[in-house]
């Protein structure tokens, strides 16, 4: 599986990578990464035609437990999928901005 810190992350975000939040709706609007998509990881399967499969998908979710299952999906369905590691959690504690 492929991994990337929250660090990482901000560069990919300057080279307009898509982010994918996982977490449900109400988690979402509590606080997200800015430019995150929230796609549920209980809509994730049905909602695939979202996402470009030429192109490395970021998934994100409060600490990396769901993102990192999710990530295996995509991965599974021929996606360059990319954890993030420590989730919106590690973010916030690296000081950086979240969008509500």
């Amino acid at each position: 599986m492929h991994e990337t810190t929250v660090d990482q992350l901000v560069e990919a975000l300057h080279g307009g990578a898509t982010l994918i939040d996982v977490r449900e709706p109400a988690e979402y609007r509590q606080g997200h990464v800015p430019q995150a998509a929230n796609i549920p990881m209980s809509q994730l399967t049905a909602r695939l035609g979202e996402l470009d499969p030429t192109q490395p998908v970021y998934v994100v979710c409060a600490s990396g437990n769901r993102s990192s299952a999710m990530t295996d999906v995509l991965t599974a369905r021929g996606f360059d999928a990319v954890n993030v590691l420590g989730g919106t959690s590690a973010w916030i504690r690296s000081g950086r901005p979240i969008e509500k």
